[in-house]
């Protein structure tokens, strides 16, 4: 059992395709909905100054994983701040994807936290965990992120992120019998994601994920 399936609609589509939604004005709605779902935000004072309230303190969720389970990003960290805070947080809503299967929710707050409520993110991680739920399986082996890029919109609030996913020592796992659910190692074995992550109006710092197109059987990450 593989995970990313999705829609034939959803396949990726061309890189440029993504990368201009990302460099243009923006969904109003989608702007309007980012809040912070999960978040454990500090209390504000009555005095507090927009900016103020803007940097507001909060803590990211804590995600930890079955000894069985590891995600490996090999990529090197950008040297600029809101290149690498796009990249870091687009690590963790894939993360937060594995967790909540880890969980066994759908629900889960963290990949709610990574992604931006309304948007093909969201939709497409509570997809991936509740097929999981569903079919009564985790996961187990070591996911290999690899070949990052990070391009930015104009603005300096929207960035394109994109890498591959090997998955060719990735299996689910039955919850009740524990039995690996290995498979022959494929073509399939290969993903190729682009996420379009927006710097979140609610804490400076944290960027959530709002679009997200994944190429499968992506021959050109194999190593």
């Amino acid at each position: 059992m593989k995970r990313r399936t999705l829609p034939a609609a959803a396949a990726l589509a061309a890189t440029a395709t993504l990368l201009l939604t990302a460099c243009g004005g923006g969904d109003d709605s989608a702007k309007a909905n980012n809040k912070i779902a999960g978040a454990d935000t500090g209390a504000g004072t009555a005095s507090a100054s927009p900016e103020a309230s803007k940097a507001a303190n909060f803590k990211r969720p804590a995600m930890t994983f079955p000894a069985d389970f590891k995600m490996v990003f090999d990529r090197t960290e950008p040297s600029d701040d809101k290149k690498a805070a796009a990249l870091g947080d687009a690590e963790n809503f894939v993360r937060a994807i594995n967790y909540g299967i880890v969980r066994q929710d759908a629900e889960d707050a963290a990949y709610k936290f990574y992604s931006t409520p309304g948007g093909t993110a969201q939709a497409y991680a509570k997809k991936q965990i509740k097929q999981y739920v569903d079919g009564g399986w985790t996961v187990t082996g070591v996911q290999r992120y690899s070949r990052a890029e990070v391009d930015m919109a104009g603005d300096g609030n929207r960035a394109s992120v994109s890498f591959c996913d090997d998955d060719s020592k990735f299996y689910g796992k039955e919850v009740k019998s524990q039995k690996v659910l290995k498979t022959q190692p494929s073509a399939k074995d290969y993903y190729f994601f682009e996420i379009v992550m927006t710097a979140s109006t609610e804490a400076d710092g944290l960027w959530t994920a709002e679009d997200v197109q994944v190429q499968k059987e992506a021959t050109q990450c194999k190593a």
